[in-house]
């Protein structure tokens, strides 16, 4: 019953989430482009389980060590899937990133939500107490990788360096496969977030992000005079 009720809480907001704007309204834009990501997005994921369900029953059930085999190529033809959606032109690149990031975390813990309401205490069996917090964790790198992604994949795209897209899909793989690693999660969680720090610093320098930006944006926003106050303090190594 849980598992239906969050299922069904799913499904209404995905209908939300990809229902059709209005053609009148030419500042829906970035929610077209929303749309038409987590749909595509969909799609990759409905080919990459209708691969690993026929690989599953062409294979032997009963073996064990094949069956994981065959779970590892399904998640690694999900991202072989998932990456060429990715290439739709978009304006903004980070908005198709959010979404794929959004729509992906949302399949993530819809089960992890359900199990979370019980009965059961996690971890009376030996297993980590620390599941849903690392869940949580790790689903907010996954949207964050996502968005990082995105703007890194279309400004290669426009410049054609095709080894920055050959680096996004080898990280897409390598954060895909680290999560086979839990429930060992200090091999898997620290190295997530340290892909997720590189490919975020990659995004900023590829948007045009700089050190100097940022002390610009503090002198001109008021809210943020305390950066760039804070950095001058660090600078003279005293109050100003």
């Amino acid at each position: 019953g849980r598992r239906i009720w969050a299922s069904g809480c799913l499904w209404l907001s995905l209908a939300r989430f990809l229902r059709l704007p209005s053609s009148r309204d030419s500042d829906q834009e970035p929610g077209r482009t929303e749309q038409a990501a987590a749909f595509f997005w969909l799609v990759s994921l409905l080919l990459a389980s209708l691969i690993w369900f026929i690989s599953v029953h062409l294979s032997d059930r009963e073996d064990a060590k094949l069956q994981y085999g065959l779970l590892i190529f399904g998640a690694a033809v999900s991202v072989l899937l998932q990456e060429p959606t990715r290439g739709r032109p978009a304006r903004p690149p980070w908005v198709s990133g959010l979404s794929f990031g959004i729509i992906s975390g949302m399949f993530s813990v819809i089960n992890i939500l359900a199990d979370s309401v019980g009965p059961g205490i996690v971890g009376i069996h030996g297993d980590s107490p620390y599941y849903f917090i690392t869940s949580a964790f790790l689903t907010m790198a996954l949207v964050l990788l996502h968005t990082f992604w995105g703007v890194i994949f279309f400004d290669a795209c426009e410049k054609r360096h095709y080894w920055c897209l050959g680096l996004v899909v080898a990280s897409h793989l390598l954060t895909s496969g680290l999560t086979f690693l839990n429930p060992w999660y200090e091999a898997s969680l620290a190295p997530i977030f340290v892909i997720t720090l590189c490919t975020g610093l990659w995004a900023f320098v590829t948007a045009g992000g700089s050190l100097r930006n940022i002390l610009k944006m503090g002198r001109t926003c008021p809210r943020l005079h305390c950066v760039d106050w804070g950095l001058r303090l660090l600078r003279n190594g005293g109050p100003c």
